[in-house]
């Protein structure tokens, strides 16, 4: 028996991503446009804050047949919820005391125009990833630009083996086809992946070694019975 690879125009993925964005529960699918082409997602339109945003973004992700998203949403904060800059640093520096994983005594906030800058220096990747979450769901808050940095804390002999191990473990990662390289303080993920959603799990499992940065090289490859360009997820 052949089996054919079934392939997913674009129409069809448009209607799942407007049936993703209407299933999430913190997403408004009326304030949000999508146009497809060639698998890429293309999401307009504008929005009150800023994790409904990020929200829209990774629900995208999750739609099979997404070869990537393109993200131009607008946050227009109404009169009510409008902060200023000192709020808003004052706010962050709040949330970075409260949150566990993050190291907030060294790490640096700057706000200019609603848009907050982190800056410092922690022992993990998820560290610095934890820091920008938390301020990603502040009131007020446009943007995220987050240059903090890792310290080389840890050896990366076995950080190789613990990762491949690590991504074993995952139900919904398929560990064999993701090869883990280490260069200097970088873990390299290559290989291929079935979602673009399967590749930020990858990264997530990967980021939990301390003193290492995560440089995801993984791609998905779109199906189809015809040759052609695999998507590079980026």
């Amino acid at each position: 028996m052949k089996i054919i690879n079934i392939i997913k125009s674009d129409f069809r993925i448009k209607e799942d991503v407007l049936a993703e964005l209407a299933w999430q529960p913190n997403i408004d699918e009326t304030q949000i446009g999508v146009t497809v082409k060639n698998g890429v997602v293309t999401l307009n339109g504008v929005v009150d804050n800023y994790s409904k945003k990020r929200a829209a973004e990774d629900a995208v992700k999750n739609v099979s047949g997404v070869c990537a998203v393109a993200e131009e949403i607008k946050v227009n904060y109404g009169s009510n919820h409008k902060k200023t800059d000192a709020e808003i640093a004052k706010a962050t520096i709040d949330s970075l005391n409260w949150h566990s994983s993050v190291p907030h005594d060294q790490i640096e906030v700057k706000v200019e125009n609603g848009w907050v800058y982190l800056s410092g220096e922690v022992e993990g990747d998820y560290q610095k990833t934890a820091a920008k979450s938390t301020v990603e769901d502040l009131i007020g808050v446009h943007g995220v630009t987050n240059t903090i940095s890792i310290k080389s804390v840890v050896e990366a002999v076995d950080i190789k083996d613990k990762n491949k191990r690590a991504f074993e473990r995952l139900a919904n990662v398929e560990s064999k086809n993701i090869s883990v390289e280490v260069d200097g303080q970088t873990v390299k993920l290559k290989g291929k992946v079935n979602s673009i959603s399967e590749k930020d799990d990858a990264r997530k499992t990967a980021y939990y070694a301390l003193g290492v940065y995560v440089g995801n090289n993984l791609t998905y490859e779109y199906p189809t019975e015809q040759k052609q360009p695999i998507c590079k997820i980026i």
